[in-house]
This record gives structure tokens, sequence and C-alpha cells, in this order.
């Protein structure tokens, strides 16, 4: 198995073992094929065409199928390192407690959906969400309890973006973010107060202890716009401010620059 081959000594009795096969397998064959052909008398004469004939047929014969063997079991090794790079590339932009995407794989889809809707000249909405008085949870119940909140919180947030194909992740910490392609403000604006009621209104509860939580929500909106970092901080700055307005509640970025403006 290619995993099994891990130092230099392996690599050595790796290719020993199968130079090994090889030599032995070619041996096998032609002292076959000679039995075959020329029967099992090694004093009787044969025609010097036919022998010629025959050596050139074994030679083909042994080569096909080494050549076979050996790129059939490339192709083993080829697809098997190809499904390695693939799941490591998934585990490396996954969240491991929560199953959603994580900050390096929320930027990586983030950055691909920006550009297709600037190709596209679609609006791009962002929500970052937080999770209300989440160090006070922790200190009251637990920081497994904590966990049971996040991965809850999380499970309402990936129901709500598989309905309505959008991007979910746990941005950092108790902090999620949730990308929208195409849709309207006051779209995107319903679209985040349901998920604000969604979350307030699932309990989370362990043997001894129950909570019901809530999470405050900036959003932000741009179009003709790839820059994510920008979009990512209009969309921090109203969620700051929904902390600062009480929590448990949704801000625009464009309604809270209007309200500063004025």
């Amino acid at each position: 198995m290619a995993n099994d081959i891990i130092t230099h000594r392996d690599t050595l009795r790796h290719t020993a073992v199968r130079s090994a096969v090889s030599v032995g397998l070619t041996v096998v064959l032609t002292s076959s094929f000679c039995f075959l052909q020329f029967g099992p008398d090694p004093d009787a004469f044969v025609r010097a065409g036919f022998v010629t004939t025959s050596s050139i047929m074994i030679s083909m014969i042994i080569s096909g199928l080494l050549t076979a063997g050996l790129s059939y079991r490339s192709a083993l090794m080829m697809r098997e390192l190809a499904l390695t790079r693939a799941e490591l590339m998934r585990i490396s932009g996954t969240d491991q407690l929560t199953g959603l995407l994580n900050r390096r794989g929320f930027d990586e889809a983030a950055s691909s959906a920006l550009t297709k809707a600037l190709d596209a000249n679609q609006t791009t909405t962002v929500l970052m969400c937080d999770i209300d008085r989440f160090k006070a949870i922790n200190d009251r119940f637990g920081h497994e309890f904590g966990d049971k909140v996040l991965i809850a919180i999380a499970e309402v947030l990936r129901s709500f973006a598989e309905r309505r194909r959008m991007v979910a992740a746990r941005h950092g910490g108790e902090e999620f973010a949730v990308l929208m392609i195409g849709v309207s403000k006051e779209r995107a604006a319903q679209y985040a107060e349901e998920l604000r009621q969604a979350c307030a209104a699932k309990e989370i509860s362990s043997d001894e202890s129950s909570a019901c939580v809530t999470i405050s929500i900036g959003l932000a909106e741009c179009q003709g716009e790839t820059d994510l970092a920008k979009v990512m901080r209009l969309a921090d700055q109203a969620l700051y401010a929904a902390k600062h307005r009480g929590r448990n509640r949704v801000v625009r970025a464009d309604v809270l620059a209007e309200s500063i403006a004025a």
C-alpha cells in the first residue's frame, strides 16, 4: 500500500519487492511459453525463424502484461492520492465542531461568489451573526454547554442557508457569517430577521441545564465589488451597532450609515 511507504528504507524495500515480483513473473511466463511452444525436450530441433518469432511474441506478451499491471496500480495510487487531497482540502476549510465552513473555507467560497456576482451584475449580501452574551453562557454553564450552543446555532444556519442556496460559515469563536447572491435589500433584511427569530426560538438543553440563545446580526450589501474584506468590515460595523443597541436585532449597514450622516 502507498500509505506504508513512509521512509527512504520503505521506498527501497517497496521497489525491491516489486522488482523481484516482475523478474519472477517474467521467468515463469517465459518458461511456460517455451514449454508450450517447444515441448519438454531440451535437445529437440526447432527452426530458427520459429524461435525468433516465438521469442518476439513472448517478449510482447510479457511486456504487455507487466505494463498493464503497473499502469493499473499507478492509476489506483493516483486515484487514492486525488481522493486524499480532496479530503484534506475539505477538512482544511471545515470547522470541526459545527461542520460548517471555517473562515478559510468561507473566504474562498465568498471570493468566488463575489466574482460570479460581478460578472452577472448581481447584488452580494453578507450577514455577520454573533451569539449574544456567549461568554456569560460559558461562565455559567461551562464550555461543554457552550459547544452545544455553537452546534445548535450552526444547525439553524445550515438549514437556513441550504434552503436558500446560501453560504454559511463559522467565522471564528461565536461569530458566524452568511453570504447571499442576487437578493434585494428588502428580501435580505427579511431573511436576516427570519434567521434571528429562528435562533431565538431554539432552546438548547443538556442533562442539567437549558437556555434560549439570541443572536445579533449586521447586514451589508454591495454590487460591482470584489473586495471581500471591505464588505465584511461594513457588516462588522453593523453587527457592532446591533450589539450596542441592545442585542437580539438586525442592523443594516446602509441604514446605519444614513443615521450617522444625519
